[in-house]
């Protein structure tokens, strides 16, 4: 057999065994309110071994995220979102919990892994008074004021409001100028800010840039 086509014959042994070799879990979220963990077959997941997974998440709202936490593992798609990702996922002996931020007290669900352990809790959801925000900066040179379903706010009415910051990168900040809230520049990851608004321009941006990246809102 000439090498090219021996070669070409190997490559095409070896390539399948390359591919697809962890075992796959399927994530939901939206496009009501509705959350799912599922594995292959659609059963929903309780309890697995300790391993290696792919992670196949269908986000299919604007409004929702699909965030998984546990020992080792933080992924999350952004509320903005809308498609399809796959994560690889190590999952350890311990509890893991899954669901959406703007929405942890509602879309939410647990299982373990090995042996299992003390459950992974969201986070606390802000008081039902309180107004949802999302403000993101990053990771290129852009900043944003969102609502909870990543609509641009133009005006906001004065009053309560719990303002989830997603800061992706180590380069930017995001400040908030009035409530006087702010990240680090180094900091990359995830706070939420519960504030009171009053009447006026409320102004955010970038403190190393903040020529260029800015923004302001109205509130009445």
């Amino acid at each position: 057999m000439p090498r090219l086509a021996l070669l070409a014959a190997l490559a095409a042994l070896l390539l399948p065994a390359a591919a697809g070799g962890n075992t796959q879990l399927l994530a939901s979220v939206g496009p009501g309110f509705t959350i799912s963990f599922t594995d292959a077959g659609g059963k929903p997941v309780t309890q697995l071994d300790p391993g290696t997974y792919d992670v196949a998440v269908d986000d299919q709202a604007e409004g929702h995220s699909f965030h998984l936490r546990g020992p080792g593992v933080d992924e999350r798609t952004d509320v903005s979102f809308v498609g399809k990702v796959t994560w690889t996922v190590t999952l350890k002996d311990g509890s893991y919990t899954f669901f959406c931020d703007p929405h942890p007290s509602a879309l939410k669900g647990t299982f373990k892994v090995g042996t299992g352990g003390a459950a992974a809790a969201p986070p606390a959801a802000p008081k039902a008074s309180a107004t949802k925000l999302v403000g993101t900066v990053g990771p290129g040179f852009a900043i944003s004021l969102t609502d909870a379903a990543g609509r641009p706010v133009k005006t906001l009415e004065a009053g309560p409001y719990a303002i989830t910051v997603r800061d992706r990168s180590k380069s930017h900040n995001f400040r908030l100028l009035g409530p006087g809230k702010a990240t680090t520049v180094p900091f990359v990851g995830t706070v939420t800010w519960a504030v009171t608004l009053k009447k006026g321009t409320l102004a955010f941006f970038c403190d190393p840039h903040r020529a260029s990246m800015r923004g302001s809102v109205r509130v009445t």
